[in-house]
């Protein structure tokens, strides 16, 4: 069974940090691109981030410079590294997965989704 499992959401001050694990089973992502995607209450999901099979990253502008995104191939994990957490950082985060030679890195391409987790930075 192909799946992606998220994990190391919860409460975060304004200022503070946490760091997203995707873990992948029944593939591997090796070859995949992998995306951050996060939806606020209200709100629509919008993409965070992405790295390619590569190592290619991009970032929303919104989280340039505070957000990390990496990957561990050996473990078959993504991380998203979240430094200088906002209230407007508030959200359930989900983890995706496309094959890597199909262009596009947004919400309405992606392939695999894991189920989400939440994310609340406030004080």
């Amino acid at each position: 069974q192909l799946q992606l499992v998220e994990s190391g959401g919860g409460l975060a001050q304004p200022g503070g940090s946490l760091r997203l694990s995707c873990a992948a089973s029944g593939f591997s992502l090796d070859y995949y691109k992998i995306g951050w995607f996060r939806q606020a209450p209200g709100k629509e999901r919008e993409g965070v981030s992405c790295i390619s099979s590569g190592g290619t990253t991009n970032y929303a502008d919104s989280v340039k410079g505070r957000f990390t995104i990496s990957r561990d191939n050996a473990k078959n994990t993504e991380y998203l590294q979240m430094n200088s957490l906002k209230t407007a950082d508030t959200g359930v985060y989900y983890c995706a997965a496309r094959f890597a030679a199909q262009a596009g890195c947004v919400v309405s391409s992606m392939t695999f989704w894991g189920q989400g987790t939440q994310v609340t930075v406030s004080s």
